[in-house]
């Protein structure tokens, strides 16, 4: 089972108007396979956004709309594990684009790796996705889909070889996580499940 990084960018506040994303999929060994698209979200777009991703309608224009790019993304995601930073955010995207075009939930199991972040690394003053790049000596341009993408994929890569664990299972085990799912129709979020302690007698 492999290991799927996923990144929205939206074009406006609604969680419905992505209009890129950028998938990375890894296994044991590393990266394997990237895949990044404009999306034409038919809808105008905000200016705070537009700063923030420097999208714009003109870049989108010809661009295959999600329904329309939805048979490859479901490919990507269909029998692995997910993972986004701020993993709320970005499947609450795909949650409403999805409803958007009626289109069905693919089952999934998801995780967050601010979520793991905060266990790998405790302390820190946030938990953004260029804070920890930083600190990790990753290089990579925020908020563009892909590069956010792969930057998660190498900072959990970084987690695995400092917590000597072969797999993302492993370490989220050794951190006590459960993954999200994604269901048709709902979703149950990733938890951290925190250690009982032992009573001294």
């Amino acid at each position: 089972m492999n290991l799927v990084s996923i990144d929205f960018e939206t074009a406006n506040r609604y969680r419905f108007s992505p209009c890129a994303v950028g998938i990375v999929v890894a296994n044991e060994t590393g990266i394997i396979d990237e895949f990044y698209s404009l999306i034409n979200p038919l809808m105008d777009f905000d200016s705070q956004n537009i700063y923030v991703h420097g999208i714009t309608e003109v870049d989108v224009a010809d661009a295959p709309t999600f329904d329309e790019l939805w048979p490859i993304l479901n490919r990507y995601l269909d029998k692995n594990v997910i993972v986004a930073h701020n993993a709320s955010f970005d499947m609450s995207v795909l949650r409403a684009a999805l409803d958007r075009y009626l289109l069905a939930y693919p089952e999934i199991e998801y995780l967050c790796s601010v979520m793991i972040s905060k266990q790998a690394w405790p302390g820190l003053i946030n938990y953004k996705l260029n804070t920890l790049a930083a600190l990790k000596g990753i290089e990579f341009s925020h908020h563009n889909a892909l590069e956010d993408a792969r930057a998660v994929v190498e900072l959990l890569i970084k987690a695995k070889h400092e917590f000597r664990v072969s797999t993302i299972q492993e370490l989220i085990q050794r951190f006590n996580i459960t993954s999200g799912q994604l269901y048709e129709k709902g979703y149950k979020t990733p938890k951290l499940h925190m250690k009982k302690r032992v009573k001294l007698t």
